[in-house]
């Protein structure tokens, strides 16, 4: 029987390999929302019913899949960004794969994916979003109308990244996409029931990249077809597969 997963630790946190039946040589990294997590021999995408799915559509299609807890609730912290890059050289050792990756980013894992877009771009094939966290200050903002989520965010934020409450608004003007440029293609998975204020900022993500030259897509969908687009990712990955 082949082993279709490798947990192990990095940094003590859990982080872990899907492999596929036959390996297609190209890698994606997830990185999670603020519930995702890999612990115990499992991980959401292996419980999720909807990201099961997508995570064994994947893996039918060659993918080798791979990612980390990342110290949970991150919030695209400088900390959690070091790690990623850290799983991305591991992986690289472990296994056999084209150095230039994909990656699948949910909610606050796309301040973590800005990052490495921006940083190391010469290793990142293509980026998928899905109801991407842009930029950390207008998301600290939206909340502030939700007293009891407001509170509960701004403690994470303070665990995240080691710092006071008046430093908080600092630190979080540092995670937006005005501050970021990358070449890599992205494509967006939009709710269509999605807040205004969320949708004009991806608006102003698309024009942004639009004004670099830089390829984006964005894809409004309704929020029970979420999990039914692995055809469409896919397809998307491979059209920036011509060349190795």
């Amino acid at each position: 029987m082949c082993i279709m997963e490798r947990f192990f630790y990095l940094e003590q946190e859990p982080c872990v390999i899907h492999l596929p039946e036959k390996p297609n040589g190209f890698g994606v990294l997830v990185l999670g929302d603020y519930n995702y997590f890999v612990e115990n021999g499992t991980s959401l995408w292996m419980q999720h019913i909807g990201k099961a799915q997508m995570l064994e559509d994947l893996r039918k299609q060659g993918y080798t899949i791979f990612s980390s807890n990342l110290y949970g609730r991150h919030w695209g912290s400088e900390k959690a960004v070091q790690l990623a890059k850290r799983l991305y050289h591991i992986v690289m050792k472990k296994e056999i794969l084209n150095e230039k990756i994909h990656m699948i980013a949910e909610g606050m894992g796309a301040l973590v994916a800005l990052e490495i877009m921006h940083s190391m771009p010469e290793l990142v094939r293509s980026s998928v979003m899905f109801n991407p966290c842009l930029d950390l200050s207008a998301h600290l903002e939206l909340e502030k109308e939700h007293k009891f989520f407001y509170k509960r965010l701004m403690r994470e934020l303070q665990i995240a990244y080691e710092t006071t409450e008046e430093k908080i608004r600092q630190a979080t003007v540092q995670k937006s996409f005005h501050r970021y440029a990358s070449s890599v293609p992205v494509k967006m998975f939009i709710p269509i029931h999605e807040r205004k204020e969320r949708k004009l900022i991806y608006r102003e993500y698309e024009q942004k990249r639009q004004k670099e030259g830089n390829p984006i897509s964005l894809s409004f969908h309704l929020q029970d077809n979420k999990y039914k687009m692995t055809g469409s990712i896919s397809q998307f990955f491979k059209k920036y597969e011509t060349y190795l």
